[in-house]
C-alpha cells in the first residue's frame, strides 16, 4: 500500500508542460506573449523635391521618399492598420550648427503638417537630432576647436546642444507632431526639452526618449538612408559604451527621472539584457528600436536563402515583447501586418 503511495506521489511530481502544447488552439489559449500591429511604429524618410522614391541598396524595402510619395505611402499603410510613423528628414543645405532644424518650413515640419491633415488619425512621432542637418554629421554643436581639428576624437558642446535641441522640440511641436522622440545622447536633454516644451505651451506632449542608446555597429545602413555618417571620428564620446550594463540601466531611469513618458533601448536584439533590466525596474511604456542593420543581415538571409524569413522575423520580434518591450519601432512592421492580415500569426 506504501509502495503505491510513493508512486502516485512521484507521477503527480511528474509535470507535463506538453499537455497545454497539444493542439494549437489550446497553445493559442495559453500563449502568454503577443504581437498584434498596434505595438509598432514605422520608420520613414522624407526628402526635399517631388517623385523621389529612392530604395537603399544596404536595406531593401527600404526608401528616401519625397512628401508627394510619402502620403502615397501613408495610404498603403493606413490600410494594413499602421497608424503609427516616425519621421527623420534628409535636407540638401546642411551646416555647422543644423540651422536647418529650427526651420519652421524645412521638410520634417512640411511633412507633419501634411500628414496629419491627411491622416489626422495617425500618431506622428518624430526623430530629434542634429545629425541629418550638420555638415559633419554629429549630433550637435562641436566645440569651439573641434572644426579646426578634425583629426581629434569628435567632442559634442553638451550644454549648447540642448539649448538648441529644446528649439528644435518646440518647432516640431508648433508643426503637429504628437510625439517627440530626442536620440542625441546628450547628458540632460529630457530635462531641457521638456521645459522648452512646457514653457512654449506643449506641457501635453510626450517625450519619446531614446534613454538607452548604444554605440553600435548595427547602425551602418541607417546613416546610409539618412545621410548622417560621422564626417570624422565617431560617437563613442556620446552613446553608450556596449559593454556597460548598470551605467545602460542608470541612463534611462535618469530620464525617467527628467520627464520622459517613454523609454526606448536601442539597439534591440544584441541588447535584451538591457531590455529586461530597465522593464523590471520602470512603469512607463518601454520602446525598442529593431535596427537598419538587424533588419539588413535579416533581408540577407532570406536573399542567401539559409532562412525561414518570415518565421525568422517574428520570432524576433516576440522576443523583444517577451523581454518587456512595449512598442517596436521596426522596418519590418509593414511585413508584420501582412502577415497578420493572412493569419500567419
Amino acid at each position: 500500500m506504501a509502495q503505491n503511495t510513493q508512486k502516485q506521489i512521484a507521477e503527480l511530481d511528474f509535470r507535463r508542460f506538453r499537455r497545454l502544447r497539444s493542439s494549437e488552439i489550446l497553445r493559442d489559449l495559453v500563449r502568454e506573449t503577443h504581437l498584434r500591429v498596434g505595438d509598432f511604429i514605422y520608420p520613414l524618410f522624407v526628402v526635399e523635391g517631388e517623385g523621389i522614391k529612392n530604395e537603399i541598396a544596404s536595406m531593401q524595402g527600404v526608401y528616401q521618399m519625397s512628401l508627394d510619395i510619402l502620403l502615397k505611402e501613408c495610404k498603403e499603410l493606413d490600410l494594413l492598420g499602421l497608424h503609427k510613423v516616425l519621421l527623420f528628414g534628409i535636407v540638401e543645405q546642411k551646416d555647422e550648427v543644423g540651422s536647418q532644424a529650427l526651420n519652421p518650413q524645412n521638410i520634417v515640419c512640411e511633412s507633419v503638417r501634411a500628414i496629419k491633415k491627411a491622416y489626422p488619425h495617425f500618431l506622428v512621432s518624430v526623430d530629434l537630432c542634429f545629425c541629418e542637418y550638420t555638415s559633419h554629421g554629429h549630433c550637435g554643436i562641436l566645440e569651439s576647436n573641434q572644426s579646426q581639428n578634425p583629426s581629434q576624437n569628435p567632442s559634442v558642446d553638451n550644454d549648447k546642444t540642448l539649448e538648441i535641441l529644446a528649439k528644435q522640440a518646440i518647432n516640431l511641436a508648433s508643426a503637429g507632431a504628437d510625439i517627440i522622440a530626442p536620440s542625441a545622447s546628450m547628458d540632460g536633454m529630457v530635462r531641457s526639452i521638456r521645459a522648452g516644451l512646457d514653457g512654449a505651451g506643449f506641457a501635453n506632449t510626450p517625450i519619446m526618449s531614446y534613454s538607452t542608446k548604444f554605440a553600435s555597429a548595427y547602425y551602418g545602413p541607417f546613416r546610409d538612408v539618412a545621410q548622417s555618417a560621422p564626417s570624422f571620428g565617431d560617437r563613442k564620446s556620446y552613446q553608450q559604451d556596449i559593454a556597460n550594463r548598470k551605467e545602460a540601466i542608470n541612463e534611462s531611469l535618469t530620464d525617467e527621472a527628467e520627464g520622459a513618458d517613454i523609454l526606448m533601448i536601442k539597439p534591440a536584439l544584441a541588447f535584451l539584457d538591457i531590455v529586461r533590466d530597465v522593464r523590471e525596474r520602470t512603469l512607463l511604456p518601454l520602446a525598442v528600436y529593431n535596427v537598419s542593420g538587424e533588419y539588413a543581415l535579416m533581408q540577407a538571409g532570406k536573399n542567401a536563402g539559409v532562412i525561414d524569413y518570415d518565421k525568422i522575423v517574428l520570432e524576433t520580434l516576440v522576443g523583444f515583447k517577451r523581454a518587456g518591450a512595449d512598442i517596436i519601432i521596426s522596418y519590418h512592421a509593414k511585413e508584420v501586418a501582412q502577415m497578420l492580415a493572412k493569419s500567419k500569426i
